[in-house]
């Protein structure tokens, strides 16, 4: 019996491809953009992590974040200020990036700049937005509602084949478990990649407890490791994880984002896991 449930690969930016029995890839940078100085630090320390354990690496960065848990709570730059500062990125460190969008309309925008179009939780039902992404061709990253069980993003996955984009991502983000909580089954992993894509595991997520300080998103980062650890040992095509030099002053999701300085022996283990699990 194999471990690993056999998927489709996606291609990134003609560097890499995600699925099969590849490494994972890390999907990693901070929640929002905050300067561009913060995503230029980021960014560059990531990547020589990365280069360092044989990892591919893909940028991540919000120019908007409009689910914010107050209307007074820092959203980002914006989508034209973000995407120029996500095309330096692009460029300078020569790495694929991705961002997510909100309305349709934004993305053949960002379809100019990045590599991979993330659909937010709230919004993996919203078919014109799925559409809109789809119709770019890139490679598209659906994160799974709180709301939804992991067979439920069928619906989901039929919607971009029906647009004839195959380049399809499922994410696990955990699901809603009460009042400020989330819990993540790990039989949803197995469950959604019997669909035939790779499956990302954003583990920093995982770990919210949405509006748990009244105003702001609360977490728990200290599980943010074993449930990465618990993934890999299932057999999980991507991490993706939220990182911050400095998390406590973050201005979005600071209490579940991982210390920057902590992100090279946490992969460490991590590469250690995949090999082990898919036989490498």
């Amino acid at each position: 019996m194999k471990i690993v449930q056999e998927v489709k690969k996606v291609k990134i930016a003609n560097k890499f491809e995600i699925g099969g029995d590849n490494r994972f890839t890390l999907i990693a940078g901070p929640c929002v953009i905050e300067s561009e100085e913060l995503v230029m630090e980021v960014a560059e320390k990531v990547k020589d992590i990365c280069d360092r354990l044989g990892i591919n690496y893909v940028f991540k960065a919000s120019f908007d974040k409009a689910n914010r848990s107050s209307i007074h709570s820092y959203r980002g730059p914006g989508i034209e200020k973000g995407l120029e500062i996500l095309k330096k990125v692009k460029e300078r460190f020569n790495i694929p990036v991705v961002t997510d969008v909100h309305e349709a309309w934004q993305c053949k925008e960002v379809a100019k700049v990045v590599d991979i179009i993330q659909i937010p939780a709230f919004l993996c039902r919203q078919t014109d937005l799925l559409i809109a992404a789809a119709e770019t061709g890139l490679p598209v990253n659906i994160k799974k509602g709180q709301f939804l069980a992991p067979w439920d993003m069928k619906n989901v996955v039929v919607k971009m084949e029906e647009m004839n984009n195959p380049n399809i991502m499922l994410c696990e983000r955990g699901s809603t478990f009460g009042y400020n909580n989330m819990v993540v089954d790990m039989r949803g992993f197995g469950e959604m990649r019997k669909f035939g894509y790779p499956v990302v595991f954003d583990v920093t997520h995982a770990v919210q407890k949405p509006g748990g300080l009244g105003t702001a998103t609360s977490g728990d980062r200290e599980f943010v490791f074993p449930l990465m650890r618990a993934g890999l040992a299932i057999g999980i095509d991507a991490i993706f994880a939220e990182v911050h030099p400095d998390p406590t002053n973050a201005k979005s999701d600071g209490p579940n984002m991982l210390f920057l300085s902590d992100l090279e022996e946490i992969l460490k283990v991590a590469v250690k896991i995949d090999d082990l699990v898919k036989g490498r």
